[in-house]
This record gives C-alpha cells, sequence and structure tokens, in this order.
C-alpha cells in the first residue's frame, strides 16, 4: 500500500513576515496599543461623552472639575475632569488623538510618496538630477525641523491642512536621502543589467524593479516619521503655531493645562501627556521590531 507524501506548507511572504514580526511580544504589546488608540480616534464621535468641539454644548461652570465630578447640572460625570473651557477631557483626548493621528499618518504618507519618487530618479539617473535634488535635501536637512515648521506656520497660519503641508516639507528630505543611497545600491546589480538590455523604459525600471527593492528601509523610516511627526505637530500647537483652540490636538490640550499644573489641576496636562507617550511609544516599539524584520543581517544574526 503505497503511502502519500505530505508536502511542507509553503508559507507566503506576507505569512512569514506576519510570523516573525508577531513572535516579538513587545511588538505585539506595540501593535495592540496602537491598534486600541487608532480606533478610538476612528470612533470617537460615537464613544465620547461629550462633542469638545461644539462651543454651544459646553458649560463655563463645569471648567476645571476633577475627574469623576458632576457636571453642573448633574446629567454627566467627568471621568477624566475638565478643563477651562468646560471641556470633558476624556472626550477632547479621543477627538485630539483623531487629529494628531491624522496629522501623523497624512503628512508622513505624502513625504514619503515625495521623497522616494525624488530619491528614485536621483538615484537611478544621476548626474545634473542627482545633483540638483541632493542639493536641495541638503539644504533643508541643515536647518532644524522645528524652525523650518515655526517659520512656515507663522507665514500661512494654523489649520490642520497647513500644519500637514509643513510636516511635508519638513519630512521629505529623509526619504529622498534613503531612496537614492537605495538605488545607488540596487543600480549596481544584475537584475538592472538585465532590464536595461532588454530594452525596458527608464519608467518600468524604476517603478516595476528598483522601488521594490528599495522599499523595506523606507518603511522603517516612515514608521519612525510618524512617531516624530506626531511629536512635532504636538510641540508646535504646545508653542500655539498648529492648531487653532476651537479644535485642540493632544499637544494644545497639553499647553492648555499647564498653567495649572502648580496649583494642583494636574488632569487637565497629565491625561493628554499620557495619551500623547502611549502614541509615540507604541508607534516606536512597532517601528523598531519593523526595522528587524525587515533587515535580513540583523535576522541571521
Amino acid at each position: 500500500m503505497a503511502t502519500e507524501t505530505i508536502s511542507p506548507k509553503i508559507e507566503t511572504p506576507l505569512q512569514r513576515f506576519l510570523r516573525d514580526f508577531f513572535a516579538s511580544r513587545i511588538a505585539s504589546l506595540g501593535s495592540l496599543i496602537l491598534l486600541l488608540l487608532v480606533l478610538l480616534a476612528i470612533f470617537a464621535p460615537l464613544i465620547s461623552p461629550q462633542n469638545p468641539y461644539d462651543l454651544m454644548a459646553l458649560d463655563v461652570m463645569d471648567s476645571r472639575l476633577e475627574p469623576g465630578k458632576l457636571s453642573a447640572d448633574g446629567k454627566q460625570t467627568f471621568l477624566l475632569g475638565t478643563d477651562e473651557q468646560g471641556r470633558d477631557m476624556l472626550s477632547a483626548i479621543f477627538y485630539g488623538l483623531r487629529i494628531s493621528l491624522i496629522v501623523g499618518f497624512s503628512s508622513t504618507a505624502i513625504a514619503l510618496a515625495i521623497g522616494l519618487s525624488l530619491g528614485l530618479l536621483a538615484g537611478y539617473l544621476g548626474g545634473r538630477v542627482e545633483a540638483i535634488i541632493m542639493r536641495i535635501a541638503d539644504i533643508q536637512l541643515s536647518f532644524p525641523a522645528i524652525l523650518i515648521a515655526m517659520i512656515l506656520l507663522a507665514l500661512t497660519g494654523q489649520g490642520i491642512g497647513k500644519i500637514i503641508i509643513a510636516l511635508v516639507l519638513v519630512q521629505w528630505a529623509y526619504y529622498a536621502r534613503t531612496a537614492r543611497s537605495a538605488a545607488l545600491v540596487e543600480r549596481q546589480k544584475e537584475y538592472i543589467e538585465a532590464a536595461v538590455g532588454l530594452g525596458l523604459s527608464p519608467a518600468r525600471i524604476i517603478w516595476r524593479h528598483l522601488l521594490p527593492n528599495c522599499l523595506p528601509p523606507l518603511i522603517v523610516i516612515a514608521a519612525l516619521q510618524v512617531a516624530s511627526a506626531i511629536s512635532l505637530e504636538a510641540t508646535l500647537s504646545f508653542l500655539g503655531l498648529g492648531l487653532p483652540v476651537t479644535e485642540p490636538s493632544l499637544g494644545l490640550l497639553i499647553a492648555n493645562g499647564y498653567q495649572y499644573l502648580l496649583s494642583g489641576k494636574y488632569w487637565i496636562s497629565f491625561y493628554p501627556g499620557l495619551a500623547l507617550l502611549l502614541t509615540v511609544v507604541s508607534i516606536n516599539l512597532v517601528a523598531d521590531h519593523l526595522r528587524d524584520v525587515l533587515n535580513p543581517r540583523l535576522q541571521t544574526q
């Protein structure tokens, strides 16, 4: 009687990546916290006890209430207290988290697309194109990121769209330099020479062959830059240059309670600061292990 041979199950690249990534408990914890924060931000209008952006719904009599206190009309319990405007801090954190994540992910995605495109063009074409792109990137990187963002926002004013544009202009050079370095390495390999020998167009070589092999280090940098963008936006909002007072992000919520810290009203700044800390730490935990998984050299050590 012939015995059946069981062929080993072949893992797809995605399955292998997920297995390696979630093998780390720290990365799994960071992913769980980040997923929870993203869900809270997405469903903020549905789960928030109050709309903190609706000025008509706020009551001055509810300002600076301690955590667990009832509202002046007795209809609502403020679990995390209220700020100076009478906003429920729990609702304000959910909405502020939403803005911070939108700014962080949007600015990073746009900056990645711009920097990646320019970096691949510079690395593959070389010559004058490379010199112009890299000199512009070098000039931009020679200035502190927060200084450039402050100047741009001082000139253009406040608003979520304007702060995203400012962060994009600050970040794109990091991706351009990394993409150019990766493209210079990949351009010397045989598969690129074979593609050139087959007469493929430069556009097809860049986007179909060069791009997939240059993407892993850029994904890691993008993950780290999300946390950096959120922190930079919080810093700008804390300084009063980010978003308007009517639409506070986590940074502006911290700034609103900073002057009350020494008077014992810690909750106005503490809880938004804790939310910001959890967001940045969870993203950094995910990005750090993502670097290990996407780097074959680290896997073999």
